[in-house]
């Protein structure tokens, strides 16, 4: 694995524990459904399925993770969020949400991690 895949996957651990910190249940992480592309945690908060997509970066030198999702994306997260729930047996009865959770990795001291919810 290269530097950024590695760090992509330590975000994703933070972002794992920050979800599950909270209250939701990680269900499947970096879930990949053919060339429709990856979920990076598949997620439940109550009666409601979460598809979360997981942005890491090191401060100062990308964008804010948080800017990350674009409208394509968004529609590409909608579409993976419904081949999900056809495999695995419908949608919950609290619906499906998209969120976001943003990492970043300052030069120094602690991880940053945010959680916007229902970002798409």
């Amino acid at each position: 694995m290269n530097a950024r895949g590695a760090m992509g996957k330590y975000g994703e651990t933070l972002a794992a524990r920050r979800l599950t910190g909270s209250g939701m249940t990680v269900l499947e992480r970096n879930w990949r459904c053919g060339r429709t592309g990856e979920i990076d945690i598949v997620a439940r908060d109550g009666d409601v399925l979460v598809v979360c997509e997981v942005k890491t970066r090191r401060g100062g030198s990308f964008e804010h993770p948080m800017a990350a999702v674009t409208p394509e994306k968004a529609e590409r997260l909608r579409r993976l969020a419904e081949r999900w729930i056809q495999t695995h047996g419908g949608v919950p009865p609290g619906g499906v949400r998209i969120d976001l959770v943003g990492v970043l990795l300052p030069q120094r001291g602690a991880p940053v991690v945010e959680h916007a919810r229902g970002v798409a």
